[in-house]
Order: C-alpha cells, then structure tokens, then sequence
C-alpha cells in the first residue's frame, strides 16, 4: 500500500470503526507494513498488500512505542 491509496480513505478500525494511519516497515518501531489506531493502539498487519482487519489479527501497542509513533504521525 502507498500513502495516497485512495482505499486508506474508506478503511477503518474493525473495534471502533475510526479511521487507521498506515505505518511502513522503515520506521523503527514497525515490523512490517501495517494500520494503526492510535485511539485503542492497536496495530493491524498488512499481508502481501492485503490489509488484515479483523479484530484478532490486531496487536496492542505499548504505551511507550504508542508515544513514539504519535510523535512521527504528528505534521
């Protein structure tokens, strides 16, 4: 996926339905390209450019990396 995929715009958290910031894999704290609602911290993987939505392939963030990816999200 790339920034300006028009499907970021109509993608949304499956647990609060708000919208996700794609993450890439160059960033320290990123395994692997993935979304990431900052309101629940959670982290859901993007496969092959297939994003994995469903609540239980979603991963917590810890507090301190959460901190981290805010700063990086913020303009």
């Amino acid at each position: 996926m790339n920034p300006d995929d028009p499907l970021l715009k109509i993608l949304a958290c499956p647990l609060d339905k708000g919208p996700l910031h794609l993450l890439s894999p160059e960033e320290p704290l990123v395994p692997e390209e993935s979304l990431y609602n900052p309101r629940l911290r959670r982290r859901y993987p993007v496969v092959d450019g297939i994003p994995q939505l469903l609540p239980s392939s979603g991963e917590q963030v810890p507090e301190d990396a959460h901190e981290q990816l805010l700063k990086r999200m913020s303009p």
